[in-house]
C-alpha cells in the first residue's frame, strides 16, 4: 500500500508539494480586466489613434470592439486552455458594453469568470484631415518647360507621376505626404503639396523621365518649436525640346532621343549616328516622331529616292541615306518641313 507524504497545509488534502491545486487557484488573481477602454478614431477617414500616432487602419467598429475587449483582458501567465466568449450591447453611438467569458485551466483545475469592458468611442479629426480641412500646404510643384509650354502628354504623365508617389508614400505610413490640389494651368501644372518630401520625390521623378532640372524657391512663413517654418516652392524645368522632337540645326536635321544634365543626345538623320549638343542650341523644331505620316518608296536611284506624297500623290525626291535602307514598294516615316518644302525620312 502507498502512503501519501504531502499534504496541503491549508485544507489537507493530498499535494505533490505545498499547496493544492484549489488553493493555489484561490490565492492566485489569474483575471485582471481593464473596465474602461477609450478608442479615438477620425470620423472622416476612419483612422485610428495610437497614443500620440495615427495609423491607416479602417476598421469596422463591431469588429474592433471584440479586439479592444480581448486586449482588455489580463491573464495569469500560468493559465492555459483558455477560452473566451465576448457579448457586445452599444446603448448609444459612443458606447459599446463588451461582457467578456474566459473559461480555462491553472494548475490543471478549471476555472472561469467573467467581467465587463466599457469601450468609449471618441471621434477626433486626424493630423491629415485636419490639415486637409485647413488648407495647409507645405509647398508646390511648378512644371514648366523651357522656351515653351509643355504639352497635354507632359501635363498628364507628370501627374500620374504625382499621384503615384503619394500613394507610395501613404502605402509606406507617410499620412502628412498628399496632395492637396493638382491644376493644369496655361503655363504648365501645378501641384500642391503636403510635404516637403514627397515635393522632392516628385519632382526627382519627373525630371528622370523627361530630363531637365529643379530649381528650389523656400519662403518663411512662420515657426514651430523655435524652428522657422518653410513653405518650398520646386520648380521643374522640362527642357526646350521632347523626347522624338525632330529639329534643324546648320541645315541638318536631328532627333532629340534624351535631354540630361545640360546636353541634347541627338541622332543624326543623315549620317545615322549619335552626337550631343548643349541645350541651349537654338534650333529649330520641325515636329516630333509622333505627328509622322507613312508613305510609299516609289522608286530608288543610286542617292535617290522617289517618295510618294500620301496628300498629293505627287512624287517627291529625296536623298537615300545608307542607314535607312530604303526598298522599293516599301513604307517609310516621314515629316514635312513646311519651310523648306522638303520632307524628312525618320526611317
Amino acid at each position: 500500500m502507498n502512503i501519501q507524504k504531502n499534504f496541503c497545509p491549508k485544507c489537507g488534502e493530498p499535494s505533490e508539494e505545498g499547496l493544492c491545486g484549489k488553493c493555489r487557484v484561490k490565492e492566485t488573481e489569474w483575471l485582471i480586466c481593464e473596465p474602461r477602454v477609450q478608442c479615438i478614431h477620425c470620423p472622416t477617414c476612419g483612422s485610428l489613434k495610437h497614443g500620440k500616432t495615427w495609423t491607416d487602419e479602417e476598421r469596422n467598429l463591431d469588429e474592433l470592439a471584440y479586439e479592444l475587449a480581448a486586449n482588455a483582458v489580463h491573464l495569469h501567465e500560468d493559465v492555459y486552455d483558455t477560452k473566451n466568449e465576448i457579448e457586445t450591447y452599444s446603448p448609444n453611438p459612443n458606447r459599446t458594453v463588451c461582457t467578456v467569458s474566459i473559461s480555462a485551466r491553472l494548475y490543471g483545475i478549471p476555472i472561469e469568470d467573467k467581467c465587463k469592458v466599457l469601450i468609449i468611442w471618441s471621434k477626433e479629426q486626424c493630423n491629415r484631415c485636419s490639415r486637409y480641412a485647413g488648407g495647409y500646404y507645405e509647398g508646390n510643384i511648378q512644371v514648366r518647360a523651357t522656351g515653351r509650354k509643355p504639352d497635354p502628354y507632359e501635363n498628364k504623365r507628370a501627374a500620374e507621376i504625382a499621384y503615384n508617389t503619394e500613394d507610395e508614400l501613404q502605402e509606406a505610413g507617410e499620412r502628412l505626404s498628399f496632395l492637396s490640389q493638382v491644376d493644369e494651368t496655361k503655363d504648365g501644372l501645378d501641384i500642391i503639396i503636403g510635404s516637403h518630401h514627397i515635393g522632392e520625390l516628385i519632382s526627382r521623378k519627373i525630371i528622370k523621365e523627361f530630363g531637365g532640372k529643379i530649381t528650389t524657391h523656400p519662403k518663411v512663413v512662420g515657426e514651430k518649436d523655435g524652428k522657422p517654418l518653410h513653405r518650398i516652392t520646386y520648380l521643374v524645368r522640362l527642357p526646350r525640346y521632347r523626347k522624338g522632337d525632330v529639329i534643324e540645326i546648320k541645315n541638318r536635321y536631328y532627333e532629340v532621343r534624351w535631354v540630361d544634365k545640360g546636353f541634347i543626345n541627338i541622332f543624326d538623320l543623315k549620317e545615322g549616328i549619335m552626337k550631343a549638343f548643349h541645350d541651349d542650341s537654338q534650333g529649330r523644331l520641325i515636329g516630333n516622331v509622333c505627328d509622322t505620316e507613312t508613305a510609299l518608296v516609289a522608286y530608288i536611284t543610286s542617292d535617290m529616292a522617289g517618295i510618294l506624297d500620301p496628300v498629293t500623290y505627287r512624287n517627291i525626291e529625296c536623298a537615300a541615306y545608307d542607314w535607312l535602307n530604303l526598298s522599293e514598294g516599301a513604307e517609310i516615316r516621314m515629316l514635312r518641313d513646311n519651310e523648306s518644302e522638303q520632307f524628312i525620312l525618320i526611317g
